[in-house]
């Protein structure tokens, strides 16, 4: 086997059957997220450790609605999460406040930063994706879960304003950070699950930002969505302009024998995260890859956990977890 990650990557995106399936993990990296160098330095020792085909960057969650006033604190989440202190939005008439913000600067600069330093430290046969939120979750992150819902169904016109305002923000941020040499983005979506919304409410406060967002990725080749959540839905995303759908495969519907009839892309996943990377056995977790591969006959799929690997999972999973994918494809 002598293909680098990127030509993996590229064979399993055109359909072709890599000669393996492509593998990768990616976890939060608290206290280190809060300085772009320290951020770059904990992603590329991640990489050097494990090998991944893809780097998956993972600031903290909060890095794009920061500098609208939002904290947050670190406080021993095992996701490596921080939690949310001071929301920015306390008020319907705050939306209208938002003013876009400038990509070159902030929390947003940092991240421009780090990338440079990721990207050059991996080389180019290593794909770097950057962890993007879609509109609809940075406007929960300013106003938090319940408020989101009540400003949704009694205020639609001044989240609409909010929702314009950081459409444009994230679509120039990722104008800024195209130059950095990423391959893509990790576009995360919270709320396309129908315990949260339904299926018209996400089409109106959802899918048109979503669409505008990715307009601007034209010029990035590794774009993968990430459905979060349970009960996601899955046949409205088929038709995005996306590389890769990643979700919570082992937890929830489709199946990925389900998923690889909807969607003509590939597919991320087949680890349960926490029963099979945190709580398995090495042999458990190649059994699964392997029942995961058998599922999808090796073609379109790369092996991943449906979200972000938990900080506390040991040091010889992530090992079987990478040695998993080094089995040439029958």
């Amino acid at each position: 086997m002598t293909k680098p990650s990127r030509a993996l990557l590229e064979d399993c995106l055109s359909g072709v059957r890599p000669e393996r399936v492509p593998v990768s993990l990616w976890r939060h990296f608290p206290v280190d997220d809060q300085d772009p160098d320290t951020l770059a330095a904990a992603t590329i020792a991640w990489q050097q450790s494990y090998q991944f085909d893809f780097v998956k960057v993972t600031p903290e969650s909060a890095y794009s609605v920061k500098d609208w006033g939002l904290e947050d604190e670190w406080l021993g989440n095992s996701e490596g999460t921080r939690q949310y202190t001071k929301r920015a939005i306390q008020h319907p008439e705050d939306w209208l406040n938002l003013k876009p913000l400038d990509p070159s600067q902030g929390r947003l600069g940092d991240q421009r930063t780090a990338l440079k330093a990721i990207v050059s430290a991996v080389g180019p046969d290593t794909p770097v994706v950057e962890t993007v939120f879609n509109p609809l979750s940075q406007v929960k992150k300013l106003v938090g879960d319940e408020m989101l819902l009540v400003h949704m169904r009694k205020y639609p016109d001044a989240l609409h304003a909010a929702l314009r305002t950081i459409t444009q923000t994230t679509q120039d941020f990722i104008k800024e950070i195209v130059p950095t040499g990423i391959a893509g983005l990790f576009f995360a979506t919270q709320h396309a699950q129908y315990g949260v919304l339904s299926g018209d409410e996400y089409t109106e406060f959802g899918r048109p930002y979503d669409l505008q967002v990715l307009e601007t990725t034209q010029d990035l080749w590794l774009n993968l969505l990430h459905l979060h959540g349970e009960d996601v839905m899955f046949d409205n995303f088929v038709d995005y302009p996306i590389s890769v759908i990643n979700w919570h495969d082992q937890d929830t519907a489709p199946s990925l024998v389900e998923a690889k009839e909807l969607f003509s892309g590939a597919l991320c996943g087949g680890w349960q995260r926490q029963e099979d990377i945190v709580l398995g056995t090495p042999h458990q977790i190649q059994e699964q890859a392997k029942a995961a591969i058998e599922a999808t006959k090796g073609e379109r799929f790369i092996l991943g956990t449906g979200c972000v690997t938990p900080i506390t999972a040991p040091h010889g999973n992530l090992i079987a977890a990478r040695q998993a994918a080094f089995s040439p494809l029958s």
